[in-house]
């Protein structure tokens, strides 16, 4: 297997230098391109397992702007593997793809959408039994976060970033923070960064790692997930034309500027060399733009 490291970056930003704060940035948005960051990470084991089963296609699920959903499209795409996507809102059907769907159906995605209550019942709902009925599929959780998932996620991390005494990500489903937390050095603590309002994360996280040396933290300062928020694409803006550093608008932008807003308020209590990770995502800013008719700063 081609093993992939990226870079660390340092973030120069003034209100890190001010509060005394070294923050590097681990460069996994520049990894895997067509699959951004930890979505490349989470997929490569599962399309390796995929490879290894009688499956003739894979199934998985997202919302209308996943990131999972996009790089799971691009990555079969890639490998020639049929791939049908489980889409959350079934009134979608009858409207025009945003972005991040359209380039998933021109990567060979079947969309098939569903009712948010069916959607909530996964692999249980009365659709997905009927095409795993129908067809031998391979299935790849929401975000892709599974025991194959973790593995990959484990790879994130090399020997050279035992200096840091923080190692933060942005969490979606947890399993990029299991890989990190599993993979840590023993001095290190892993901070998650909460994007989403769902109680299960935690108990989601111990499935997959043992050690008691992570933490989720949630900050309310910014309009929340995927929502429209003027202050974090001036915050973008300002990354941007200091560092040369893209963000995601749905996790890497809203961890960093969390960070910013609790370092400022004196409620960060981990550790002032740190680690953060990028999740890549940048396909999301199309669709963040075209939902919410912002300006965030695009590839």
């Amino acid at each position: 297997m081609q093993t992939y490291l990226a870079a660390n970056q340092k973030l120069a930003l003034p209100e890190f230098e001010q509060y005394g704060v070294s923050v590097f940035l681990k460069r996994e948005d520049l990894v895997y391109p067509i699959a951004s960051g930890n979505k490349w990470r989470k997929l490569h084991y599962n399309m390796e397992a995929f490879k290894s089963s009688t499956a003739s296609g894979i199934l998985t699920f997202g919302g209308a702007f996943s990131n999972h959903l996009a790089a799971t499209a691009a990555l079969a795409a890639q490998k020639q593997i049929p791939v049908i996507g489980i889409v959350r809102g079934e009134e979608l059907a009858n409207k025009p793809l945003n972005p991040t769907l359209t380039q998933c159906q021109a990567n060979g995605m079947q969309l098939v959408f569903v009712t948010r209550a069916e959607y909530n019942q996964k692999e249980q709902s009365e659709t997905v039994s009927q095409l795993m009925a129908s067809k031998n599929l391979f299935v790849v959780p929401e975000g892709g976060t599974n025991t194959l998932a973790v593995k990959g996620c484990m790879e994130i991390l090399s020997n050279d970033d035992a200096q840091f005494d923080v190692v933060g990500c942005a969490v979606g489903t947890g399993g990029t923070l299991a890989g990190l937390a599993a993979s840590a050095a023993k001095h290190q603590k892993v901070v998650g960064f909460q994007m989403v309002s769902d109680d299960t994360i935690p108990d989601r996280i111990r499935t997959f790692v043992a050690r008691d040396n992570w933490e989720l933290v949630q900050h309310p300062s910014y309009a929340g997930y995927a929502a429209k928020d003027e202050r974090l694409v001036a915050f973008a803006h300002q990354v941007l034309a200091h560092t040369a550093v893209l963000l995601d608008p749905i996790y890497t932008a809203p961890m960093l500027f969390q960070l910013v807003q609790m370092i400022k308020d004196n409620k960060w209590t981990f550790g002032k060399n740190m680690l953060l990770i990028h999740t890549g995502g940048v396909q999301g800013i199309a669709g963040y733009n075209y939902r919410h008719q912002l300006q965030w700063p695009e590839p």
